[in-house]
């Protein structure tokens, strides 16, 4: 080293000069770094890199490589100060034998490694600063030769000065050195398999082992080998710079050129050669989302080569980075060895042409980054479309023997380099040669399962969906895309690569008219026969991509002529693929008129077939498929149309008069047919309103009327092939609610378009069709209570029915309405299961029956009733009963409100249209064995006979009063009415007694009706003996029992009396009443609970009482507290015991004297009043009899004498002195 210091004219200054010699130390050049970088395709590259940094792009507007550097006189390299302008003249192999020393110690300190954390630290730091040291140095190198070295001048025969020498020397001795670098750190792929293994190092804290610095100076050497080298090049203007000392020695050429190339095609082999060790691991699913570099340095690299290959192509003439790689890739998907330009290349690899296709589609993107390192919109390197469609045309050979899992990522690989590029329409060619000739291939990946078979296209709709999905590719850095090796097959990725070429020219330029022809020209009847049901998919996919791209009518078109081709007798899966294509057409806006005729007649064809009835079972399920298919198809054209303009009435064929009875066998297909109606019936119904409610504009009303023209005949097709099948199964047993959602809709759609009912519903067709489906007492709960609901909250609607006056049947709208939920409430419960449970239909009654429920109660006149009465409903959801009863309840009320005559009139009419002839609807009830159906049918009309009492007794209302008496109390027979009529009872008797009282023309009948269901009842329930417990419960007591009199229950009590005095307390000859105990006790209760006063009421009972007491001697009768109670009338008039006396004395004067025993228990007083009269009754007695005294009589007689007090014993000392 001293001889080299020795030779140089300007020796370095020594390291232990003053600080004044030495200046600050320059910033840190541009070096390749991935500790802090992240895999993110999109992501700038490292801030510390030669592109971030702007290294890049000052090399190729050269610039100055470190215009803020090496300013000064001396600069530091390798620890020793250096004389800036003259150090790399003067002491070129000083200086690169140094920058050898510290490669020499950084592989040294790399077999040092340590995993002692200290220790590690300390190695980190070291390795830095040594790498550091050679980046500094090679930038200084960049920075003197852009700087210093002049361009090389015609050689004149004069002295030159001994630095001029050796400054004319430089270029070539630079060479050599630069040639020796490259033998000493050799190749990437030569690296130690320890120094390699630093790629996949992660990020540790920033402290590094020596191996990933050793590595990164490797990268760093290698691009600063190529950047000297194109500035040396630029500096010497075009002339040759040759190694003098090297050829001299070896008698071969090196120049600056040939080192380039040779460098460069070095290292993009061993890049290569990295990329296909990657690939190995890189499973299909994979391949876009798996990067070909192993860290973002060699990502860098790449992106660094990319930019300077395509600056020097472009103005030296020099080959571009994509031929660079054409040549090296070339040989290794033909299978040859590679050119000796590439010589190291690896010779083995899983899958060349797989791999290629991976790499250039990776290399494609890295295009996307500009010279700073970021991501940018426009492509500055240029496309490479010439190699990729030697490759597409290696992938659609057949003798290849591809299979799907490879074509598909191919295929994939080409969408990306289509979305980089501009789309080639050789590619497509090609492409489109291979698919035309597997059409009906399954395209399937095995190993994918599920996932690989693409989205399964069970709508026009969705057909529709994904051939917009192909028309509209999802970004190239998106998980849509990176992704859609699963989520789509090869043939589903070429409709995006097609549509993207179509879609660059809108016009119809030459390429798009190429492309459609040679599409079409591969179709023929032969070929369309032949394609299976996946074949027929991928057709009808490939022509909604076309269509969609150009023009649509031309398309579909083509399309229909060569579905034509099509046998009629096609198995129902294509029928069903044909029918979804064709309306998947019609949803992308071609008007239904072009390929109607077709579609109709085939319909209208599978439809009779399903219809009849010869068809086998396993046939009719088939056809199912494409008619069920159908039914979904034109229900997603009707949805997605904003003006139904398009003649889509022609899809409501008269197929449908034949498909909806077919429908009737199976629960399921008319479901779907009815959910179809309501689809259809309501987007109608929403166009029309849309357009009517459109501002008006200048021009718009010849527009509008069009329009209108247009849902009239949509109307129209709905009316004639859809309501008749409606209106003929209203009457099913158990209708289906999509039933009354369709009636509901057809009642709407008549209340927008009136004039397109049909005939036999005019001149009110909502009237008429509300009362076919509605109000007709015929029709099933189920479907009234789910279709009313439907009419009744459109407020619109509702008002209009109040308007409008002839109604088809009698009584309002309003009222009409109530009766048909009066009749639903009283049959809810028909439905139950026979041991009483909830039935599905019962269930799904009820819940209806709610809802109907509060939207009767928000009805005009329902509410004015209900507020006139001050029953407000104060619960959102009311039971359906008690809403019942609270309406019954208002209605009362407001008769009893009103004055006049008319008015009461009026009211009565409305009372009668609200029942209706509801009775005939209630025999099934009265049979019925459910308690909770006749629980509520008997309940329901004692509230109507309890609070419509006077409007009953009115002449108009009288046969309603009488008919619900004969036929719930009065009928032949009573089976399973015991539990409804002792709960319902009161509530009629009380009704019943009003009638009575305030009837002017039939009060004696009413009467009368009164007293025959007190009787019928009284014996009915009243127990073979006496119970305290039957007694006090009896529905008669119930029901005449009060807390404090009032003048109508005192009338029901007489009432009663009166039957049971007429009817139990009478003998029948000499049989006493049959249960008179039980009698006698159900009068003690009736008299007991009330505390009536009216002496005539109290004594009414008494001679029957007396007399039965009197002769029957049963102990019953006799005993207990009745025999004493009973008496307590007497207390008020002692005249009816007067008159007991004065019948029975003489005939029955013992019992008549025990009888008197027990009432002066209750009131001495009143029986001593009878003294004289019982001993003038003795004596008269005794005198007929002429026997002279009747001993055992007087015996008796003293005997209740003594329970007289004084009188009693003064009548005894007159007795005894007779």
């Amino acid at each position: 080293m001293a001889d080299d210091f020795s030779q140089s004219l300007t020796p370095p200054v020594s390291p232990f000069a003053p600080d004044s010699l030495c200046d600050l130390t320059p910033a840190q050049p541009p070096c390749f770094s991935c500790c802090d970088t992240k895999e993110d395709p999109t992501r700038a590259l490292s801030a510390d890199g030669y592109a971030s940094r702007g290294s890049l792009k000052r090399l190729l507007l050269r610039l100055d490589p470190a215009p803020a550097e090496y300013e000064t006189d001396t600069v530091e390299i390798f620890g020793f100060s250096w004389v800036t302008e003259t150090a790399l003249v003067e002491s070129t192999k000083l200086l690169f034998g140094l920058f050898r020393q510290k490669i020499y110690r950084l592989e040294t300190l790399m077999q040092s490694s340590s995993h002692d954390f200290g220790q590690a630290g300390n190695l980190h730091y070291e390795a830095e600063d040594l790498r550091q040291q050679c980046i500094s140095f090679l930038q200084y190198v960049k920075v003197f030769l852009h700087r210093y070295l002049e361009p090389p001048s015609t050689l004149e025969a004069v002295p030159l000065h001994p630095y001029e020498e050796l400054e004319a020397q430089l270029p070539s001795a630079l060479l050599e050195e630069l040639f020796s670098i490259t033998l000493l750190i050799g190749r990437l792929k030569d690296l130690p398999v320890n120094v390699q293994s630093a790629f996949t190092i992660q990020n540790q804290g920033k402290i590094f082992p020596p191996s990933w610095h050793l590595l990164h100076l490797h990268l760093d050497i290698h691009w600063s080998l190529l950047e000297i080298l194109h500035i040396l090049g630029h500096k010497m203007q075009g002339q040759v710079v040759y190694a003098h000392q090297f050829v001299n020695l070896t008698g071969e050429n090196l120049t600056d050129t040939s080192l380039f190339d040779e460098h460069l095609c070095s290292l993009l082999c061993d890049l290569t050669g990295l990329a296909i060790g990657k690939y190995g691991k890189v499973r299909p699913t994979e391949a876009l989302s798996s990067h070909h570099y192993l860290c973002s340095c060699t990502k860098e690299l790449w992106v660094l080569l990319m930019h300077l290959l395509e600056y020097r192509s472009k103005v030296l003439h020099t080959q571009s980075f994509w031929s660079y790689m054409n040549s090296l890739l070339r040989p290794l998907v033909s299978g040859k060895p590679a050119t000796e330009q590439f010589s190291g290349f690896p010779t083995h690899c899983k899958d060349p042409l797989g791999f290629t296709w991976w790499l250039v589609t990776h290399l494609a993107m890295l295009g996307q980054y500009s010279r700073n390192g970021t991501i940018q919109s426009e492509k500055p390197l240029g496309d490479n479309w010439t190699f990729v469609a030697e490759l597409l045309k290696l992938t659609c050979n057949p003798k290849g023997g591809l299979t799907e899992e490879q074509i598909r990522m191919h295929v994939h690989c080409c969408l990306s380099v289509s979305l980089l590029w501009e789309p080639s329409t050789s590619a497509v060619s090609t492409l489109w040669d291979y698919y035309s000739k597997n059409l009906s291939a399954s395209f399937t990946v095995p190993w994918l399962g599920v996932s690989g078979l693409g989205t399964l296209c069970k709508t026009p709709l969705a057909l529709l969906e994904q051939a917009r999905s192909c028309c509209c590719p999802s970004p190239l850095h998106s998980s849509g895309h990176t992704q859609l090796y699963r989520s789509a097959n090869s043939f589903h990725i070429f409709l995006r690569v097609l549509a993207l070429c179509l879609a660059q020219d809108r016009a119809g330029g030459a390429p798009q008219r190429q492309i459609k022809g040679r599409i079409y020209s591969k179709f023929s009847s032969k070929k369309m026969q032949e394609l299976s049901e996946a074949g027929l998919m991928n057709f009808l996919l490939l022509f909604l991509v076309v269509a969609r791209q150009v023009e649509l009518e031309d398309v579909a078109g083509r399309a229909c002529e060569l579905l034509g081709f099509l046998p009629s007798n096609c198995p129902p899966g294509h029928r069903t693929l044909v029918w979804r294509g064709q309306l998947s057409l019609l949803l992308l806006g071609l008007d239904v008129g072009a390929q109607a005729n077709w579609l109709a007649s085939s319909f209208n064809d599978t439809a009779k077939e399903f219809y009849n009835k010869n068809t086998e079972v396993s046939r009719r399920l088939a056809l199912w498929g494409p008619l069920g298919s159908y039914l979904e198809g034109v229900a997603e054209v009707f949805e997605t149309s904003t003006s139904l303009s398009l003649s889509e009435e022609k899809l409501l064929n008269e197929g449908f008069d034949w498909l909806l009875p077919a429908c009737c066998h199976r629960q399921s297909e008319l479901n779907s047919a009815l959910g179809f109606l309501q689809i259809v019936l309501a987007q109608l119904r929403r166009v029309h309103q849309r357009s009517v409610h459109l501002t008006p504009t200048l021009g718009w009303a010849p527009k509008a009327n069009v329009m209108k023209e247009r849902h009239l005949a949509v109307a129209a097709a709905l009316w004639a092939h859809f309501f008749p099948f409606l209106r003929s199964r209203r009457l099913y047993e158990t209708p289906p609610p999509q039933l009354a959602d369709a009636a509901a809709g057809f009642t709407l759609l008549a209340f927008d378009l009136p004039s397109s009912a049909p005939q036999d519903l005019q001149p009110n067709p909502v009237q008429s069709i509300i009362q076919i489906f509605g109000w007709d007492d015929t029709v099933h709960p189920l479907l009234v209570t789910r279709y009313l609901p439907h009419v009744l909250q459109n407020s619109e609607l509702v008002s209009s029915l109040s308007s409008e006056s002839g109604v088809a049947v009698p009584g309002s709208a309003q009222s009409l309405s109530v009766r048909a939920w009066f009749r639903c409430v009283l049959q809810q419960h028909l439905h139950k299961n026979p041991d009483g449970s909830d039935s599905r239909t019962a269930r799904t009654v009820e819940e209806q029956l709610c809802e109907l429920t509060r939207l009767v109660l928000r009805l005009p006149e329902v509410d004015t009733l209900l507020q006139n009465a001050g029953l407000q409903p104060t619960a959102n959801k009311l039971e359906p009963s008690v809403a019942l009863e609270m309406f019954i309840k208002a209605v009362g009320s407001m008769y009893c409100g009103l004055q006049t005559l008319s008015e009461r009139s009026t009211m009565v009419s409305r009372a009668l249209d609200y029942i209706g002839d509801t009775l005939k609807h209630i025999k099934p009830s009265l049979v019925s064995k459910n308690q909770e159906t006749l629980q509520l049918t008997y309940w329901a009309f004692g509230c109507i006979v309890k609070h419509w009492s006077p409007l009953l007794a009115t002449s108009k209302a009288q046969t309603l009063l009488f008919n619900i008496v004969n036929g719930l109390l009065l009928p032949h027979h009573l089976t399973q009415q015991d539990k409804a009529l002792r709960d319902s009872l009161p509530l009629y008797l009380q009704g019943l007694l009003v009638a009575s009282s305030v009837s002017q023309s039939s009060g004696a009948n009413l009467k009368q009706q009164l007293q025959a269901v007190t009787r019928r009842y009284l014996d009915h329930f009243l127990p073979a003996s006496p119970s305290m417990g039957i007694i006090a419960n009896h529905p008669v007591l119930l029901g005449a029992c009060e807390s404090s009199p009032s003048p109508r229950g005192v009338a029901l009590r007489r009432t009663i009396i009166e039957v049971l005095c007429e009817s139990f307390l009478q003998f029948k000859g000499h049989a006493p009443p049959p249960r008179l105990a039980s009698v006698l006790m159900f009068l003690f209760e009736l008299l007991r609970r009330n505390r009536d006063t009216d002496p005539t009421l109290l004594t009414l009972p008494l001679p029957p009482v007396l007399r039965c007491v009197m002769l029957v001697n049963e102990p019953q009768v006799l005993s207990g507290p009745v025999n004493t109670s009973i008496f307590f009338p007497t207390l008020y008039n002692s005249a009816p015991l007067r008159s007991f006396v004065e019948k029975n004395a003489g005939v029955y004067d013992r019992q008549v004297y025990g009888v008197l025993e027990s009432v002066s228990v209750l009131d001495p007083s009143v029986v001593r009043a009878l003294i004289p009269d019982l001993s003038l009754s003795l004596r008269n007695t005794e005198h007929k009899r002429g026997l002279g005294k009747n001993a055992a009589l007087r015996s008796a007689y003293k005997k209740l004498l003594s329970l007289l007090g004084e009188s009693g014993q003064a009548e005894i000392t007159a007795l005894e002195e007779d």
